[in-house]
């Protein structure tokens, strides 16, 4: 029997890559980006935002997020809580932007909002996810200038009063978090 020994791999980061790319002329990086671009979806959305090619940046991120956090039940969708978060995360890296990422977070927690009063409890998991965002939005909306935060705030107290019957603590959470930020 043969004994194969094995290669000790290292973990590949983004040095490695940059070791190469900075050889690469000025066609070759062009066509690594539209390589790029074609290999998804999410490459797109990611490149339309940070350089500003798309009338409104936030559409196709809040597209992603309404179909996660208020899917079609009737097509037997499912809620995607990771992937309308990884939406959000994105649209922070592609682009430093603290009014558009408020935007989206306020969004997400609408949309999974708007979902439970229309149809019901949902589980534990889904109002922890909408806590941790709407915590995070009370925290992007105290860091913006006083002339930005009116809007969001009346966002934020709205998605508090029409939580009122919802359970899991979820209700009870919205107002700590609400009015420890805005008392």
């Amino acid at each position: 029997m043969f004994k194969v020994a094995k290669r000790k791999t290292s973990k590949l980061t983004w040095s490695n890559v940059k070791s190469t790319v900075v050889d690469l002329d000025h066609k070759q990086l062009l066509k690594l980006v539209a390589d790029m671009y074609s290999f998804s979806k999410e490459n797109q959305t990611f490149l339309h935002a940070r350089f500003g090619v798309d009338d409104d940046p936030l559409e196709s991120f809040k597209k992603t997020i309404d179909e996660c956090m208020y899917p079609d039940v009737y097509s037997n969708k499912p809620i995607q809580i990771s992937k309308a978060e990884k939406a959000i995360n994105n649209y922070s890296k592609a682009v430093s932007d603290p009014l558009g990422e408020t935007e989206l977070i306020i969004f997400f927690v609408e949309c999974g909002n708007n979902f439970t009063v229309k149809f019901g409890d949902i589980d534990e998991g889904f109002y922890d996810a909408l806590n941790r965002m709407y915590k995070r939005a009370t925290k992007n909306v105290l860091s913006l200038p006083e002339s930005k935060q009116a809007g969001f705030r009346d966002r934020l107290e709205q998605i508090m009063t029409s939580a009122s019957g919802i359970g899991w603590g979820y209700y009870d959470m919205l107002c700590d978090d609400y009015y420890s930020a805005f008392p």
